[in-house]
């Protein structure tokens, strides 16, 4: 993935009502929202909703697909995991990577 890509994507993310709108199609998988039930989850106005969609759309983030007379709209998996691939790119400088039990090191020792 290009670094202009990466841009693309987050830039679409940095928006409350985009990020949500993409976390809800991540949670629906692959049998997709339309925008009709997005709307109504998220409590979104459908006036502003087609503006968030076309620009997640525009970034390649989701797709969009007729059945009938719905829209069908759904998380692109692949382009999620590009991105995240290329933020990870030679993290902890290319060794294995264990993650910290972040609880233990905030423990506080009582006197």
């Amino acid at each position: 993935m290009k670094e202009q890509d990466v841009v693309k994507a987050l830039a679409a993310l940095a928006q409350q009502s985009r990020l949500q709108i993409f976390r809800s199609l991540v949670v629906a998988g692959e049998t997709g929202m339309t925008p009709t039930r997005i709307a109504e989850a998220l409590d979104l106005p459908s006036t502003g909703l087609s503006f968030h969609l076309k620009e997640l759309t525009h970034a390649g983030l989701i797709t969009q697909e007729r059945d009938g007379r719905n829209l069908i709209y759904r998380a692109a998996f692949a382009t999620m995991n590009d991105v995240l691939a290329y933020l990870t790119l030679n993290c902890c400088e290319g060794q294995s990577c264990q993650l910290l039990d972040v609880t233990a090191s905030c423990q506080v020792k009582s006197a």
